[in-house]
């Protein structure tokens, strides 16, 4: 691991820091001015020295010939995402909100108790560790995110279709990230050299949609005053995305089919067939099917489109990809708003991934913009999210009932899909699941009347307890039940240890830090006076 520096004109503070972090395996290297400090980074730049990058900084405010904010902006420019926290003394503490204001970590106010100072050095460090792997994954990430098996599909059909210029018809929510999807399938594809050219069927008037799709000749009608060449042209040995596709009006679904059977089509106005070698990639959120049977697309237009089906998942539906997915919009934001990208905490991420998500990928992305404007603080905390996510109750996603992305691969041309693969059928809607063990609880109007499943008295109460807040419309259910969980969790643990942390932190399973930031959460205050074995 990288070491803490420590920027202190005062050899009493860097003894103490350095005695107390090498007691925790924190090895560190120290500095008098922070000219120093710019000398070792510049040094290491060039190469020309033995010692590492800093995984965090500690630095005082006031010291002679140099400021410790100063420092933090020259940092900032240099690397910034190293964690910087700003030692001062409580005369000092403008300067400290100041130094938050530039990007610090935390301020250290002196004179610190010394457990206080490691355990924030010691989140400082994680959230180092953790900036890192995120950096990583951020250097590598693939154009379209997620790691919850219903991508995993996606991922394998793109993979699977990337030898292949066959046409393919995207369906799911919207908000899901269609049109990703098409820009993957395309840049994995024997035209990924060509254009991609993509244009929503719903958000163009039906008068002008026939002119954008085939283009027009000059005199074709009022205003046009001169040759244009549609999308099908513009795509030409490329592939052009057709979003939406369920909106198209119903005379234009006409024209749209010659050209996926021969590809020639007429421009709006002209005599003379115009050829287009075009790869085709549809993408709705309505059921295609039940268009056909009410009349509003044609079947056979259908069938041209539906030789490969790739059905996208619902975010609810892939709630582990919520945490990821939430970091890298809060990355993009900051780079679109030239800010600081802010942090969230675990409680926050938990309380996102109880969230149904009505608008999918692109609501999350809304939410994690509002936040890098709104949120009042660098680290998000539960009260920082919007009211919509604050307010609503929490869904569990159920996994087991997607199906999978991967519907129709093995599909002969213009041969239909069973409806099944497009709508859940009534037996995998939530209360007709049967619960599985270890399964999250899911509330429904059936849960009363449902065959009692035999469990541990504890889950048996857990249960009623959650049933008879509901039943009262309380606030927040998952938060109260969560702590108390915890609470008693964390207190039972601590008794069997005799008030020892880190033995009960070893035993629970979880991180040091972990069970000190919980106990402060939770008020468990009674414990504080326990010394760590």
């Amino acid at each position: 691991m990288k070491p803490i520096w420590i920027v202190d004109d005062d050899p009493s503070i860097r003894f103490v820091l350095e005695k107390a972090l090498a007691r925790e395996n924190l090895p560190t290297r120290s500095f008098s001015h922070p000219r120093e400090v710019l000398d070792a980074l510049a040094d290491i730049a060039a190469g020309d020295s033995e010692h590492s990058g800093p995984q965090v900084l500690v630095s005082d405010i006031r010291m002679p010939g140099g400021s410790g904010l100063q420092l933090l902006e020259k940092l900032r420019e240099l690397q910034p995402g190293l964690p910087v926290i700003i030692m001062t003394a409580y005369s000092d503490l403008d300067s400290a909100v100041s130094a938050l204001q530039r990007g610090a970590f935390e301020y250290l106010p002196k004179p610190f108790d010394l457990p206080k100072a490691v355990e924030l050095i010691r989140r400082a460090v994680e959230e180092s560790q953790r900036e890192q792997v995120a950096e990583d994954r951020q250097t590598h990430a693939p154009e379209i995110l997620g790691q919850a098996p219903a991508m995993q599909d996606v991922f394998r059909a793109i993979g699977r279709l990337s030898q292949s210029s066959v046409t393919v018809l995207i369906t799911g929510e919207s908000g899901s990230g269609k049109e990703l999807v098409a820009r993957a399938l395309h840049k994995h594809s024997p035209v990924a050299g060509g254009p991609f050219v993509a244009i929503n069927t719903a958000a163009i008037p039906k008068d002008l949609l026939e002119s954008e799709l085939f283009g027009h000749e000059r005199g074709a009608f009022t205003g046009a005053q001169a040759q244009r060449r549609g999308r099908f042209e513009q795509a030409d040995g490329g592939t052009l995305f057709l979003d939406e596709i369920g909106d198209m009006p119903f005379d234009l679904q006409t024209r749209l089919l010659r050209v996926l059977s021969d590809g020639h089509f007429y421009r709006v106005g002209g005599h003379a067939a115009v050829k287009s070698n075009v790869r085709v990639i549809a993408a709705t959120h309505q059921n295609l099917e039940t268009r056909v049977k009410d009349g509003a697309f044609r079947e056979d237009l259908f069938h041209r489109l539906n030789v490969i089906r790739l059905r996208l998942p619902a975010l609810r539906e892939r709630k582990q990809d919520v945490p990821v997915l939430t970091r890298h919009f809060l990355q993009q934001s900051a780079r679109q708003l030239g800010v600081e990208p802010k942090r969230i905490s675990e409680a926050a991420l938990a309380r996102l991934e109880a969230f149904s998500f009505p608008g999918n990928v692109r609501q999350l992305e809304n939410i994690c913009h509002w936040l890098s404007v709104m949120a009042p603080a660098q680290v998000i905390s539960v009260q920082d999210l919007p009211p919509e996510v604050l307010q609503a109750p929490a869904v569990p996603a159920s996994p087991e009932t997607v199906p999978s992305a991967m519907a129709g691969m093995g599909m002969a041309p213009q041969q239909a899909l069973p409806s099944s693969m497009v709508e859940l059928p009534e037996a995998a809607s939530p209360a007709a699941v049967p619960s599985q063990p270890g399964a999250p609880m899911v509330a429904s109007a059936s849960m009363d009347h449902a065959p009692a499943q035999p469990q541990a008295g504890w889950e048996q109460s857990l249960e009623a307890e959650a049933r008879h807040l509901l039943r009262e419309g309380r606030p927040e259910v998952w938060d109260i039940l969560t702590r108390r969980f915890e609470s008693h969790l964390i207190r039972t643990a601590l008794h069997e240890t005799h008030g020892r942390r880190m033995e009960a932190a070893q035993r629970l399973g979880i991180g040091r830090n972990t069970i000190t930031r919980k106990i402060q959460e939770l008020g468990l205050d009674e414990h504080r006076g326990a010394e760590d074995a």
